[in-house]
């Protein structure tokens, strides 16, 4: 069975997460496992040393009162751990999921991440986490270690989910976008849904019938597919495409051997994932 891994925070992104999630399992006949994780700076006060300031009597008191005030936050972070996870597994029952399971773990996202996702066909994260600035457009701090670490699909869930109708495939002829459409041929999971191959480059005979090779290893798997080459900075370019078409989702490979490269893994992440509003699927 599919297996989907579930990454939330309690943030606002928690609940599209789930609904992304959710969507995916279904279309796939699969299940969804819901992580959340606890940091464990979360769980400690970090006294300070007042040894200097204070009797050894007093000391001994105060340092006790911090204990157990360290223990009471530790409690209410597991519990609210527990009430996210209650509610994320409501939603995702509710919508249409047999088999959801949830985990609350202590440590690193990527920490757990690594542990778990060997049973995993795909991660879900929010493109921002529980302390971003969103007047800012500021992106979740674990979102870029989870794409440079995890080796499985992830899917950046946007603030507010919506049924896939149109996806967006940035094509760039490397290995893992070749690889995302061998994945989306044999999978299915878009079947019915229409589909555009969309090159930022020079349109040359041989990036040409790369490209067409690709669409028609689509058009065979049974998905309605057009190819478009534009010129321009893939980010700007793309963000316009997707806006201009209305796409719900873009497809695109983590690591490529061309500009598009630096859309992952140069200092034009945030700006990508800023300027397009909608999911993204990344493979590597």
């Amino acid at each position: 069975m599919i297996n989907l891994l579930a990454l939330i925070d309690g943030s606002g992104y928690s609940k599209s997460v789930c609904d992304h999630a959710a969507w995916f399992a279904n279309r796939l006949g699969g299940g969804v496992e819901i992580v959340h994780v606890l940091d464990r700076q979360d769980l400690s006060s970090h006294p300070e040393d007042f040894s200097g300031n204070i009797g050894i009597g007093a000391r001994t008191a105060l340092l006790e009162e911090l204990a157990e005030l360290d223990a009471q936050k530790a409690r209410l972070s597991q519990k609210r751990g527990r009430a996210i996870l209650d509610d994320a597994r409501e939603s995702v029952v509710a919508s249409g999921v047999v088999k959801v399971t949830t985990k609350l773990r202590l440590g690193e996202v990527v920490e757990t991440l690594q542990d778990l996702e060997a049973e995993a066909d795909m991660i879900v994260i929010g493109k921002r986490g529980e302390g971003a600035d969103f007047n800012q457009l500021h992106l979740g701090s674990n979102l870029e270690r989870v794409v440079r670490s995890s080796h499985k699909p992830v899917l950046l869930a946007s603030r507010a989910f919506k049924p896939v109708r149109r996806f967006l495939v940035a094509y760039d002829g490397g290995r893992s976008v070749i690889k995302a459409i061998d994945e989306i041929a044999r999978n299915k999971v878009f079947a019915d849904l229409d589909c555009e191959l969309l090159c930022v480059g020079t349109e040359t005979a041989e990036a040409g019938a790369q490209m067409e090779a690709s669409a028609s290893q689509l058009r065979a798997a049974g998905y309605r597919v057009k190819t478009k080459f534009m010129s321009g900075r893939p980010e700007t370019v793309i963000a316009r495409e997707v806006e201009t078409d209305a796409y719900d989702l873009m497809v695109m490979g983590a690591f490529g051997h061309s500009v598009i490269r630096n859309l992952i893994i140069g200092s034009t992440t945030t700006e990508m994932i800023r300027s397009c509003k909608i999911p993204l699927l990344l493979f590597r």
